[in-house]
């Protein structure tokens, strides 16, 4: 059985962007894992001076840490988050809103990929 289940809510959930993240060498990456946020990953990126320059990249520091798996990439980082399409981006915040706010969020599907506005909680993540 694995941890997840023993939890008796799931921590991690599949998601697949609608254009994809397109690599150095011309490869589409789509279906990915978000897991759950922690406190740190929120917290911690507020030192970055990345963020203290322009919060609207404490965005892109969080989800570099949430995002477990894109595709067949090794590894997600800030410059992956960097270079995903608009769209993509909207989608992952949305999504990040979404399983990590209320009780039961996680159960709820994955965001739709077409309409509906970008979530704003990352923009003000931090404030009181």
């Amino acid at each position: 059985m694995n941890p997840q289940s023993q939890l008796g809510f799931v921590t991690e959930i599949d998601f697949e962007l609608p254009k994809g993240y397109v690599d150095d060498a011309g490869t589409l990456h789509r279906r990915g894992t978000m897991r759950l946020a922690t406190a740190a990953d929120e917290i911690l990126p507020l030192r970055d001076p990345r963020v203290q320059q322009n919060e609207a990249y404490l965005a892109v520091i969080v989800l570099a840490r949430v995002i477990t798996r894109l595709g067949s990439l090794l590894e997600v980082s800030t410059n992956v988050i960097e270079g995903l399409f608009a769209s993509d981006l909207a989608y992952l915040e949305r999504l990040y809103e979404q399983i990590n706010t209320g009780d039961d969020a996680i159960g709820v599907g994955a965001p739709r990929s077409n309409g509906g506005a970008p979530a704003r909680r990352m923009a003000v993540m931090g404030e009181a």
